[in-house]
């Protein structure tokens, strides 16, 4: 597969050692020392090339294709995952989906945005871009979880909410707005992990936690840089632009205390290798499930609400 434009150096050096390999093994020439040489320098660039990324590199790579995906944590990090389907009152959204689950030994609730590999995938998953009655399906999942006493873990990976005309009939607004309501008196802690992309109202619809971690590549932002662009300065071209300004990074969003913890990315990416970062995010979540399990219910919610009431608050 053809990377992403800033990472074609790369490729080109790894395409130059791979030939190297293949005429030594053909030849029976020992290039060793040459080889070495040049996966040293392949070693150092990928560590300036990704040490050194833009805002809109990032983006990139939170969309890459082969990223990681909900389904995909789930299976690497959880066991016994039996998935709940349906909002009770329309349909079953394949774009957001949740179930019951253990971690280690942990019995939870898992739930997240769920894109699709191929084209035929996409189409059923709509994207990873749900309609209301997936959000519905969400907070029934996250009620259920309350009434059994079980942790709450989410995966955030999204472009937004689907904003075509049948979701509006069926009141996305309103299914969001309630979400967001709802979640802050759900009395058991609640992870939340942004893996990938986390697009305005269509993240934070299943958005509000007690711990809020993301990878180093993803995004969160109010609105995706294109689209951002295409209002501010009529041109989708200024994607680059609007992605800095927005301030959607990583370590944005942890100066500006959207977020509680970075998770660290293997070097090239978390599908690079995503069993390397399926392991790391794993590790969060029990820390952060671990400590959120011994705060009673009272403190839990006080705690929750105090911590969004603080976002965007300017200090002069």
């Amino acid at each position: 597969m053809n990377g992403l434009d800033f990472e074609r150096p790369i490729l080109e050096l790894e395409r130059k050692i791979e030939e190297l390999k293949s005429f030594t093994s053909d030849k029976r020439i020992d290039l060793t020392s040459e080889i070495n040489k040049l996966e040293d320098k392949l070693d150092k660039l990928k560590k300036d090339i990704y040490a050194n990324l833009t805002p809109w590199q990032r983006v990139q790579i939170a969309r890459h294709p082969q990223r990681p995906y909900t389904l995909d944590y789930i299976n690497a990090i959880m066991s016994d995952f039996l998935e709940i389907h349906g909002d009770r009152s329309f349909s079953d959204d394949l774009a957001l989906i949740g179930g019951l689950a253990k971690i280690d030994k942990i019995k939870i609730m898992v739930l997240g945005h769920q894109k699709g590999r191929d084209i035929k995938e996409n189409l059923k998953r709509n994207f990873g871009c749900a309609h209301p009655e997936g959000y519905r399906k969400s907070l029934r999942l996250m009620k259920l979880a309350e009434k059994f006493d079980l942790p709450i873990v989410v995966f955030i990976d999204t472009p937004g909410a689907y904003p075509g005309i049948g979701a509006e009939e069926r009141g996305q607004a309103q299914a969001i707005a309630l979400n967001l309501r709802e979640m802050v008196k759900i009395a058991t802690p609640i992870v939340v992990t942004i893996i990938g992309e986390g697009g305005s109202g269509g993240a934070l619809g299943i958005g509000i936690g007690d711990r809020i971690c993301i990878l180093e590549n993803a995004y969160y932002s109010v609105i995706s840089p294109e689209g951002c662009a295409s209002i501010l300065w009529r041109s989708s071209t200024k994607a680059p632009e609007a992605a800095k300004a927005l301030k959607l990074t990583a370590a944005d969003l942890l100066n500006m205390g959207i977020v509680d913890e970075i998770i660290p990315e293997p070097l090239g990416a978390a599908h690079k290798n995503p069993a390397k970062t399926a392991l790391s995010v794993k590790e969060v979540i029990l820390k952060h499930l671990g400590a959120l399990l011994n705060i009673s219910k009272a403190n839990l919610l006080k705690a929750r609400y105090e911590k969004f009431r603080r976002i965007g608050v300017v200090g002069e």
